[in-house]
């Protein structure tokens, strides 16, 4: 008989910034397993065409447009999941935004950019995980709750000090979470991706000099895709993932340790 856990029938899945690159490979990948899916992002095109891949597996799918640096629209596009489609068993907390434009020395960083990148990447993760758990503990199902933080929290980033900020405080809150949130059977877990061919990223990957100085470094010689993150996204939805818990998963191809 084939191992049950990962089979996420009648389970429902929230994902921020679900409509492309990490994402929507979470999204694709929890939908294919059998998990009614909800994609929360800020455009409108990129959530009708991830919508109809989402139907495209069968699944049961909403997309709603919402800026979670907004804590109105949080609410709201949480009530509207909800409303569609039932309780919620998983949300992973994957929106965010990188520094914009060719990246200045810190020295010559603007407040307007610092707090920019904070609103979304930290303000947005915290109105939206405060509404996931305040949700689930309600509700006394337990759940699961995942956050996208980046190797930039694990290394020195000197042009991105606001993206790595951010970045570094989802895995404290993570931790924080996962201690607090536990006797409620809700389990908190973060991932830390590589270097993840995204819309994000695109540029800077198929550049000259991040092939020639950048790829020869991961050593599986690859870029990574959204569909790398789709198995860890079932894993942690699913029954198979309920002892564990305040961990970080690195899916980098091995970059960091080499």
């Amino acid at each position: 008989m084939p191992y049950q856990a990962f089979d996420l029938t009648g389970k429902t899945a929230i994902v921020t910034g679900g409509n492309s690159g990490i994402g929507l490979g979470m999204a694709e990948a929890m939908a294919q397993a059998g998990a009614a899916v909800c994609i929360w992002g800020t455009n409108e095109d990129k959530n009708v065409h991830a919508l109809a891949r989402l139907h495209a597996t069968g699944a049961k799918a909403l997309a709603l447009r919402c800026d979670v640096a907004d804590e109105a629209a949080v609410d709201r596009a949480f009530a509207e999941t909800v409303g569609a489609l039932g309780g919620v068993d998983a949300c992973f907390v994957n929106a965010g935004v990188s520094g914009r434009g060719p990246a200045p020395s810190f020295a010559e960083m603007t407040t307007e950019e610092w707090h920019r990148v904070l609103r979304v990447n930290l303000d947005g993760a915290f109105f939206t995980l405060r509404t996931a758990a305040r949700h689930m503990i309600a509700r006394g199902e337990g759940g699961s709750l995942a956050v996208t933080a980046s190797l930039a929290a694990l290394e020195g980033s000197p042009l991105s000090a606001h993206y790595a900020a951010s970045k570094g405080a989802m895995l404290s809150v993570m931790r924080a979470l996962s201690v607090g949130l536990a006797r409620h059977k809700i389990r908190v877990n973060a991932i830390v991706p590589g270097w993840i061919d995204t819309p994000m990223t695109e540029k800077a990957l198929h550049g000259d000099a991040f092939k020639t100085r950048v790829l020869p470094r991961v050593p599986v010689r690859r870029w990574g895709t959204g569909a790398d993150f789709g198995g860890i996204a079932v894993y942690l939805t699913s029954d198979a993932s309920s002892y564990h818990t305040g961990d970080t998963f690195v899916i980098d191809g091995g970059y960091a340790i080499f």
